[in-house]
């Protein structure tokens, strides 16, 4: 079995391609064969009053074109200027592997993966936050 596998909780949300889908009462379990396909747990989801740090920005940017609310064209440039401007305070190994992979499906127009990557940032970045107040 190829393609994204997604597991759905009962009445859980997804959105693919701009369509929420929302599971039945049971847990499911498919895949997404397109390989372009924009998908976006609805759970996983940054709102905007949470768009309150340097990574966050950048997770929502990617986010936006998961939505279909931003053009991958346009916002590729400007998320690819933003994970460079992460790079400069995310000097440590993990972190720097974790920006590659971000720029990496950038170039290769995979917002998903971009954003997947991005996301486990945040736990390092709350770290920094709280050590610097």
């Amino acid at each position: 079995m190829g393609g994204l596998v997604l597991k759905l909780a009962p009445k859980e949300r997804v959105l693919i391609n701009g369509v929420v889908i929302e599971n039945g009462d049971r847990r499911s379990r498919f895949s997404i064969m397109t390989p372009q396909a924009n998908v976006l747990r609805l759970r996983d989801a940054i709102h905007p009053e949470e768009v309150n740090t340097p990574v966050r920005r950048v997770c929502y940017a990617a986010q936006l074109v998961l939505s279909g609310d931003t053009e991958p064209d346009q916002a590729r440039q400007q998320l690819l200027r933003r994970v460079e401007e992460l790079s400069q305070v995310f000097t440590d190994t993990d972190s720097r592997r974790v920006l590659a992979d971000a720029t990496e499906a950038l170039v290769a127009e995979q917002y998903y993966k971009c954003l997947k990557a991005l996301r486990s940032l945040l736990p390092r970045e709350e770290r920094l936050m709280a050590y610097e107040q």
